[in-house]
């Protein structure tokens, strides 16, 4: 039987060059690292990784520690969400993680609480305001507000001035960083009110997370802003030819990536009920980390949200896994840098053979 079957207008189909979905690839990958962790947890530290071995514990499978996986990248996926639309235009955005620490100052200000066991909270940033104790709402449009339009700005300064993406949201990393400590010179904001507690506490960070990556799946996929965004990172010339506003576009996808920014930082200080100007180091690191393991190309153009969901298992599977073998920190930071160089190098190995095939 041939190896090709024709098809309209006697063009021909080479199944030698069917491959597989990047997220296949990502989910396989996903499948071995857990395998992995499963045979050294089982030979080094008799216990099981992804199992439960206490009798006392109904279940198969330990849920403390796949609720720990979740968690611990939840957060980071909602940066990465949108550092995943930038990427897909042919971007990049090194703000995010500064833009969280920013966002988390700020918002957490107009957060506090009038009282602490009873006692004035004095050292409330706005004590002497009166602006404690405010309807939960204020501080999350704040928060909100701030990551926009840091977004905005790195949007209207690529889009317009033509400025490298990399020297945009470079300089907005410093200056978010800088505003951050600024803020309260240095000192952290604590003691928020309950309804804003709420936000990040038990499993929110998760839910959040989930709906969010729902809704960029859907909208990526079935909406024109969605083909936009993939038309301009395949080709931006083609794009703007077509009659796509590659410039405003371009600003809209920013402005979203720092909105995301902002719902990270309030999720981040809520979770953790303080906010430091120190919050989101590396962050920005790690989400694109995640979108590159996930299958988005950092040519742009490719790559989906589900790729993204899946690269974040990974990097938390990883965390959690090392802990669980009970490694030093250090160990955990000089993978994290090995998995960010590989994501290029699989980046870089996957787009020739692309080619190739083509």
């Amino acid at each position: 039987m041939s190896d090709t079957s024709h098809g309209v207008g006697g063009l021909s189909f080479d199944r030698s060059k069917r491959t597989l979905p990047a997220e296949a690839g990502v989910a396989i990958a996903l499948v071995l690292i857990v395998v992995v962790f499963e045979l050294l947890g089982r030979v080094l530290m008799h216990d099981s990784f992804l199992f439960n071995t206490r009798e006392n514990v109904p279940g198969i499978f330990n849920q403390a520690r796949l609720q720990i996986i979740i968690l611990q990248v939840s957060i980071i996926g909602i940066i990465a969400l949108g550092v995943t639309q930038v990427i897909l235009t042919g971007g990049i955005d090194l703000s995010s993680g500064s833009v969280v620490g920013m966002t988390a100052m700020i918002a957490m200000s107009f957060a506090q609480a009038g009282q602490i066991n009873g006692m004035d909270n004095t050292r409330a940033v706005f004590f002497d305001r009166g602006w404690v104790d405010l309807p939960v709402i204020i501080p999350v449009v704040i928060g909100l507000l701030c990551g926009t339009a840091c977004g905005l700005i790195n949007g209207l300064f690529i889009a317009y001035t033509k400025i490298p993406p990399f020297i945009a949201t470079l300089g907005m990393m410093v200056s978010a960083r800088g505003l951050a400590k600024w803020w309260t010179a240095g000192q952290p904001v604590s003691f928020p009110t309950p309804g804003y507690a709420s936000i990040g506490a038990g499993m929110m960070p998760v839910i959040i997370f989930a709906c969010l990556a729902i809704l960029f799946h859907l909208i990526l996929k079935y909406t024109v802003y969605g083909k936009h965004t993939y038309a301009i990172g395949s080709n931006e010339a083609a794009a703007r030819m077509s009659g796509i506003n590659v410039a405003r576009h371009k600003v809209l996808v920013y402005t979203l990536a720092g909105l995301l920014g902002g719902i990270a930082a309030i999720v981040l200080s809520s979770k953790n009920l303080t906010a430091q100007a120190g919050m989101g180091v590396m962050y920005e690191l790690d989400a694109i980390a995640m979108a590159v393991i996930g299958g988005i190309s950092l040519s742009g153009g490719r790559g989906t949200i589900l790729g993204t969901v899946l690269g974040a298992l990974i990097f938390g599977v990883i965390i959690s896994g090392f802990t669980f073998l009970r490694l030093d920190a250090y160990y955990q930071e000089m993978v994290k840098g090995a998995i960010i160089v590989g994501a290029v190098v699989l980046d870089q190995w996957r787009q020739r053979r692309v080619a190739a095939r083509s």
